[in-house]
């Protein structure tokens, strides 16, 4: 552990819980101690612990962020995800998916209603993993809230359904699993390597979606769950060193443990896609996962726009917190400025967002900006 303010953030869950490393014992406090807005987000958590009243090293906070933009209730991501400890995350043991609506006396006087709700314990893994188990564990109880009610032919993307969406994410991890050694679902796959990686995409999400729909739904969730508790337990969700060799996925060569952040980012936006169309509040991912997503989606971004691009100045900002890059050309002066927050960067990325409707802060070349915006939008996959 260092007292350097980047490497902070990711262990803040694991100090509410009373579960760090011997090694960071002392350095995480008395960086605290200095730091205003690393202490806010400190105690928040532990604030979180003390209302769900969870024994330290048993389960992860909720998350504190913001609930979501619409809806009338709010189901809590693994705010914390599972606390971080060292190199790596312990899963819930006992979780909260949150549910927050109106009805009764407690919606008549605006209180928010918390439900605890029982989530399995995910795998260690280690931090490139945890936006991964974060996102699958606020799906799992999102997904719980939807068995109760029993919605799931209500539309959600493209022209999916509830079930359609679980269906096209066991078809999507599926690239990053066999990859890492696990089966294939059912059916078979029809892909081969010579397969373009789109047509690859769209046909496997397909024969995955039309093999579920003859399914019950619950067995379609089941299916995704194991998946996914599948690859959080490869060696390469656990250890950095066999998550570092690069492969080729979806047509972007990364190494294993981006792909895992990609995972993450993907379960996230299925899950806000989900909770928006059944009027559900989603969290967006807790700080220190989040900025994983951006620090990624950046990287990819700039590699899209190439080292010859004029250059934009680009700044994403989440909360307090605000960080910088000059993406395209390092040769000429910059030549535009664009402000994104974080939330509705990955949703710009993520195709949920045209860069039209995204809100966002511009100076300089508004064209030049623009073709960044656009970029980004390209992006898109999901």
């Amino acid at each position: 552990m260092t007292d350097d303010h980047d490497g902070v953030p990711e262990l803040l869950a694991a100090w509410a819980f009373g579960a760090l490393q011997p090694a960071d014992e002392k350095a995480v406090p008395a960086h605290l101690a200095g730091c205003e807005s690393c202490a806010a987000e400190a105690e928040r958590l532990r604030e979180t612990v003390r209302l769900l009243d969870v024994p330290p090293g048993t389960a992860a906070a909720g998350n504190g962020s913001p609930a979501a933009r619409n809806g009338s209730a709010a189901v809590s991501q693994n705010g914390s995800a599972a606390g971080v400890t060292g190199g790596g995350v312990t899963g819930a043991g006992s979780a909260e998916a949150s549910v927050v609506g109106g009805g009764g006396p407690a919606g008549a006087d605006g209180v928010l209603a918390l439900a605890l709700r029982s989530r399995p314990a995910l795998p260690r893994v280690a931090a490139h993993a945890a936006p991964y188990a974060a996102a699958v564990a606020g799906l799992r109880a999102l997904l719980r809230e939807v068995d109760g009610h029993g919605p799931w032919g209500t539309p959600v993307v493209h022209d999916w359904d509830v079930r359609d969406t679980v269906g096209h994410l066991i078809a999507a991890d599926e690239q990053l699993a066999v990859r890492l050694g696990l089966r294939t679902h059912t059916p078979p796959s029809r892909i081969t390597e010579d397969t373009p990686w789109e047509e690859a995409w769209n046909t496997r999400t397909a024969d995955v979606i039309a093999y579920e729909r003859t399914r019950d739904p619950q067995e379609t969730v089941t299916a995704w769950a194991e998946r996914a508790a599948a690859l959080l337990a490869t060696p390469e969700a656990r250890d950095p060193e066999r998550a570092a060799h690069a492969t080729t996925l979806m047509g972007v060569r990364l190494p294993v443990a981006d792909h895992f952040v990609v995972r993450g980012f993907e379960a996230w936006i299925h899950t806000d896609d989900i909770g928006r169309a059944l009027g559900l509040a989603v969290p967006p991912p807790p700080d220190a996962h989040l900025w994983q997503l951006v620090r990624l989606a950046v990287r990819i971004l700039g590699m899209a726009l190439g080292p010859t691009a004029p250059p934009v100045l680009f700044a994403v900002t989440a909360g307090e917190s605000s960080t910088e890059w000059v993406l395209g050309s390092e040769d000429e002066a910059v030549r535009g400025e664009l402000v994104l927050d974080a939330v509705d960067f990955c949703l710009l990325v993520g195709g949920r967002y045209t860069p039209d409707e995204v809100p966002r802060g511009v100076a300089g070349d508004e064209d030049v900006v623009r073709g960044v915006l656009e970029r980004a939008a390209d992006l898109s996959w999901l």
